[in-house]
């Protein structure tokens, strides 16, 4: 059993508590990606389990094993990095292998390693190059195979397809997806791409400022954020966020806003959030739930200020009251910069959120 296991985890430099008391459970060959802005804590997470950065307190268990106060190379766990990190004077092959030489592994057994890996990432043919005559992805899969030799507990990795173009990255993140299915080793990714969390792991885990605000399935995140970070991070474009109030009258419960914005809550949705009628709430809506064809769905007015034609749909930019706004809408539509168009919300797509804490309300 390869799962790991984070218990009260702190990390400080001097005064500056980065990591607050963290806890995280990843299960036995479970991938899960640490995902968040720059500076959330997501690398110095990793850099913990790999025990290149030492915990100030609480507990690392791998398995079985308590190695919080273990070095590196006692934990069983290969790291792949952003820089590749491969010896410029060796060979793929010879790359691949260090590790194992270095460790003193029988020659024969180094070269069945190395074939073994070399056929799984599809470097047979590169195996006596040097890294200066490879791409970029096929040194990137030279270092996962150097990390596949090792027979790992758990692969960690550091934002690996950060230096890829967009299509080879792409192309890498099934890649690494299938690997993880055909090794069936417990993965630690790190990134600051949700788009890449999202498509990647079992699990995400959405981290800010050192704290985790939601750890879920990809699908979860995207339709119940527990908060409005988490809303704002995950989904792009990002959702809209309008700020308002709620109120009840004859007609029934609205969500009411600057700029004259007046969205029917359906009842449905009325029962959950009649508690917080009168506090200040936040409307949340995605770009692509905002094409509703029920010709009762409420709908807001866009003064759009650019448009984006992206093919199979178009997204008009602009602002709703004093917010700023995003819309979906059809390819075909003939709209442009100054124009005001009325945009039709799917009611239950939307999501609420308490405005003083942030907190997802009305679920």
């Amino acid at each position: 059993m390869s799962q790991v296991r984070l218990q009260q985890i702190t990390k400080s430099f001097g005064s500056v508590t980065v990591i607050p008391p963290l806890d995280l459970d990843i299960a036995d060959r479970e991938f899960v990606v640490l995902v968040g802005p720059s500076g959330c804590g997501k690398t110095t997470t990793l850099r913990m389990i790999a025990g290149l950065e030492t915990a100030t307190s609480g507990s690392i268990r791998i398995g079985d094993r308590d190695v919080t106060d273990l070095r590196p190379g006692l934990r069983n766990c290969s790291m792949v990095f952003q820089n590749y990190a491969l010896y410029p004077h060796m060979t793929v092959a010879e790359n691949i292998g260090y590790g194992m030489k270095v460790r003193g592994t029988p020659k024969a057994e180094i070269e069945k390693a190395v074939t073994d890996a070399a056929r799984i990432l599809n470097l047979g043919a590169y195996l006596n190059r040097k890294p200066s005559a490879l791409s970029g992805g096929q040194r990137q899969r030279v270092a996962i195979g150097r990390a596949i030799v090792r027979q790992p507990d758990v692969f960690l990795f550091d934002e690996p397809l950060s230096n890829l173009d967009a299509k080879l990255r792409i192309e890498m993140r099934t890649e690494i997806k299938l690997l993880h299915r055909r090794l069936q080793t417990t993965a630690v990714y790190v990134t600051h791409d949700q788009v890449e969390a999202m498509t990647m792991a079992d699990r995400v885990v959405v981290m800010n400022q050192g704290r985790i605000e939601q750890a879920a399935d990809p699908i979860t995140l995207y339709e119940a954020p527990a908060n409005l970070f988490v809303a704002a991070f995950i989904g792009a474009p990002s959702m809209n966020f309008l700020e308002g109030r709620l109120e009840r009258g004859d007609g029934g419960m609205q969500f009411i806003a600057d700029g004259d914005v007046a969205v029917a809550i359906p009842e449905n949705r009325a029962e959950k959030l009649g508690a917080y009628v009168g506090k200040a709430v936040v409307l949340g809506i995605r770009p692509e739930h905002t094409m509703a064809t029920d010709a009762n769905a409420p709908t807001v007015r866009l003064i759009v200020r650019d448009i984006e034609p992206l093919g199979p749909h178009t997204l008009a930019l602009g602002r709703v009251g004093p917010a700023a706004f995003t819309a979906q809408v059809h390819a075909a539509s003939r709209i442009g910069p100054d124009d005001q168009i009325a945009v039709p919300i799917e009611t239950e797509k939307m999501h609420f959120f308490l405005k003083e804490t942030g907190g997802a309300i009305g679920r």
